[in-house]
């Protein structure tokens, strides 16, 4: 409970238009879209500064007052509610982009600018910043590298940690580390910015970013293509990256169910091929003008039927948003469906065959009549292995068995050799089941470096670390 004193110094740090106490206002920021947690607050604070955040930070330390950061308020796991009526620090009003250049590769943004605007900052300088989520709309800069995002385009480009080239950071205690440099080579020590990023807001608080930019591809190409198996989707990968010479940039897995659920429940899809079949994969593909990826596609997808059963390449930007519109609309296509249990995993690329044929096996043994929908993006390893309740059955009581059906698959993800968070982050969701899969030594570090960094304990207390 904040004293009145607190209060109004808060209020005072934020600025004028910096604060709300309106349960109205403050409401749609305590609610994970999924309708999963639910938060509680009295107090939403919205700084337009780097100096107001430190300032809030600063007294919130002093006092001993909990506060949780939050961007787009997209996340999945709960890392962005504030559970306990802790303060809550919106980054919105810090959306402005400070520095776009353009042969230096490079763009400077503010935590709270939306990642649809960096894309759009970054296509008027006529380059491209890769990191692309189905949530790009909303998310936020300061979200994603907070989170480790990673989207559809990690095959390529990487995860969000490996977009960054310098950050700005604000302490628990107020102070600002300005790491905002745009050198792509420093070997001056320990590499602060990366401790932040995947932090999810309890190591400081993101407040700018510089990102780097990359060439726009002067060809595109996507393809949807039909295969028997993960197996053959895995040797399919293989062999595009060898022949396009490692220019794939998406490469997607998507099962029948998965394709059966987005036909039945959203508007405007049609299936891309005359024949079913078990298994698809989503495959895009950049490269300069002279490269003729699209005839190295044709001749990949061509040269075994064994392989591939039938394919179609999109032969225009509308064909190609019909072919990712089935791919984005996957997870939002289950909820028609009852409820879904979500896991957000990865497992080494050679493995996934084997880790989809345990995992599902498992699950049915488990739950019969279970549909598991595994898809996701193949080419990095990460699956959604998300189990839709069976057909007639009770929604409540197969949710009801969230805790062990996930025990059963995360404890496969880990017997080969994966991760339980492979883009969503901890949050509140995993962050006491980690302590079952990273060795003692990995978290006694991590312990550390949140009390050294927040000795108080007032950063996003209760999530990410186990306790």
């Amino acid at each position: 409970m904040l004293s009145a004193d607190t209060l109004a110094r808060l209020k005072s740090a934020a600025g004028a238009n910096g604060f709300t106490e309106d349960p109205a206002e403050i409401a749609p920021h305590l609610e994970e879209w999924r309708g999963k947690y639910h938060g509680q607050t009295s107090l939403l604070l919205k700084p337009a500064s780097t100096a107001e955040v430190s300032a809030v930070l600063a007294i919130c330390n002093e006092t001993k007052n909990p506060i949780v950061p939050q961007g787009g308020n997209t996340g999945l796991v709960g890392g962005q509610i504030p559970f306990h009526g802790e303060v809550l620090l919106s980054l919105g009003r810090m959306n402005r982009i400070r520095q776009v250049d353009a042969e230096g590769m490079n763009l400077i943004a503010e935590a709270g600018t939306i990642l649809d605007t960096v894309h759009k900052a970054a296509d008027d300088a006529q380059r491209l910043f890769p990191l692309s989520l189905a949530s790009q709309g909303s998310c936020t800069i300061g979200g994603n590298l907070s989170t480790n995002a990673g989207g559809v385009d990690v095959l390529r480009y990487g995860t969000a940690r490996e977009l960054v080239l310098g950050l700005e950071v604000v302490l628990a205690d107020g102070r600002v580390l300005d790491m905002l440099r745009t050198l792509r080579k420093d070997n001056t020590g320990y590499d602060l910015k990366q401790l932040f990023i995947g932090a999810e807001g309890t190591l400081g608080v993101i407040t700018a970013a510089a990102l780097k930019l990359f060439a726009k591809p002067a060809e595109r190409v996507t393809a949807f293509a039909a295969i028997p198996n993960p197996a053959a989707a895995v040797t399919l990968l293989s062999r595009l990256q060898e022949q396009t010479g490692g220019l794939v940039s998406a490469f997607e897995i998507i099962p029948r169910i998965g394709l059966d659920f987005v036909l039945a429940h959203i508007p405007q899809t049609t299936d891309p091929l005359r024949a079913s079949s078990p298994w698809y994969v989503l495959i895009e593909a950049t490269s300069g003008a002279s490269f003729a990826l699209r005839d190295v596609m044709e001749r990949a997808l061509a040269a075994d039927n064994a392989l591939v059963t039938d394919a179609v390449i999109a032969e225009s930007e509308a064909q190609r948003a019909q072919l990712w519109r089935i791919r984005e609309s996957t997870s939002e296509a289950q909820k028609p469906e009852g409820g879904s249990i979500k896991h957000d995993v990865s497992v080494p690329i050679a493995r996934i065959p084997e880790f989809l044929e345990v995992a599902t096996r498992t699950v049915q043994s488990l739950v019969p009549g279970a549909r598991p929908v595994p898809f996701g993006h193949i080419g990095d390893g990460n699956i959604h292995f998300n189990i839709t309740v069976p057909k007639g059955a009770d929604n409540a009581a197969f949710l009801a068995r969230w805790e062990e059906i996930s025990r059963a698959v995360h404890d496969i993800v880990h017997r080969f050799g994966g991760s339980i968070s492979a883009e969503h982050g901890l949050g509140v969701m995993k962050h006491n089941e980690i302590a079952r899969y990273k060795s003692a030594a990995e978290l006694d570090v991590m312990a550390a470096l949140k009390r050294t960094l927040d000795p108080n304990g007032i950063l996003n207390p209760g999530k990410l670390l186990p306790g």
